[in-house]
């Protein structure tokens, strides 16, 4: 499907993306085929290194991605598209919700907070390069993985009392773009950190302890969402992040973008940095890069990325599924 990239590298509680519940849309909701601009907000899952500040499109495509290859982001974009689709990718690799509640590894991470008031306030909200409108834009965000990574480990009543915090800052900047003129807002679950090859590597106390963080943050997300259902002509989708990886981990034959997975608990040390090709295969690794779901200890391969995308545009395809 023709397309063109101006950013080249975009546990439902409550209705599930994969269930494909819908409800009833706004008028702003003008279906996914006439949807022409994506504003992309997260962390490193998301990044393709989009530069406001230079001529769209850019990077060159797939971008600078997290995961070997193109991201959901880029995959939407391309591949589970339904019409031209214009992307904006505001993602910033190591973005915490707000660095005064959970500090990134460095003081340069663009945090989501700076995402929307900064890159997004200063680039897009005068509605004039592009020239959006709430009801051809859909709004998407995906973080979390920072914020449960460098907290998880503080126990549940803290983390419970921070991720409050946390998803407060969350819907707030969700109103300041709904003030701006959004509409249409899509929120990816956080995956399960707890299965990364970090959390592996640690033993079973804190494993549970990151798998309950990830499924409080999620439930409040859920509820954000719910929330957000309350403002005049808003539309909220929930896609289950959260659950399409389970689902993969747990049998890669899911989808068919991740059949060819023949490792789910690790990653090669030789491939941890990213390749030269996609299917790299280095003799010290039993197998090529893309046949690990992990890259490193933090970061999945693409053909996940190709997954979660597909679960996107299927849930964008039926309709607000929070209601």
């Amino acid at each position: 499907m023709k397309s063109q990239i101006l950013t080249t590298s975009l546990l439902a509680a409550g209705a599930s993306a994969l269930e494909k519940r819908a409800c009833t849309a706004t008028a702003e909701w003008p279906g996914f085929a006439n949807v022409k601009h994506a504003f992309v907000f997260g962390d490193s899952y998301s990044q393709t290194g989009f530069n406001t500040s230079l001529e769209a499109p850019n990077p060159s495509y797939p971008g600078w991605t997290s995961c070997n290859g193109p991201n959901w982001v880029d995959y939407l974009t391309v591949k589970h598209n339904a019409s031209l689709l214009y992307t904006y990718n505001l993602a910033y690799g190591g973005a915490t919700v707000d660095a005064d509640l959970v500090k990134p590894y460095a003081d340069t991470v663009l945090t989501l907070k700076d995402q929307v008031q900064t890159l997004f306030s200063n680039a897009y909200a005068a509605k004039t390069a592009p020239t959006w409108t709430g009801a051809d834009s859909v709004f998407a965000f995906w973080i979390g993985v920072n914020d449960i990574g460098n907290s998880y480990w503080n126990g549940a009543d803290a983390t419970s009392a921070l991720n409050t915090k946390i998803v407060d800052v969350y819907q707030g900047l969700a109103n300041e773009l709904y003030e701006a003129g959004a509409r249409n807002f899509v929120w990816l679950t956080t995956p399960p950190v707890d299965r990364t090859p970090m959390l592996l590597a640690e033993n079973a106390d804190a494993q549970k302890l990151c798998k309950d963080d990830v499924a409080d943050f999620n439930g409040r997300i859920n509820a954000m969402a719910k929330n957000v259902t309350t403002w005049g002509g808003a539309n909220s989708w929930v896609v289950d992040a959260n659950g399409v990886f389970n689902g993969v981990l747990d049998n890669v034959a899911k989808f068919d973008s991740t059949k060819g997975y023949k490792n789910t608990t690790g990653y090669c040390d030789a491939y941890k940095d990213g390749t030269t090709a996609q299917d790299t295969l280095i003799d010290s690794c039993t197998y090529p890069v893309n046949e690990y779901f992990w890259l490193n200890t933090l970061h999945p391969t693409y053909p996940i990325h190709d997954a979660v995308a597909e679960t996107v545009a299927s849930a964008l395809e039926a309709g607000p599924n929070v209601c």
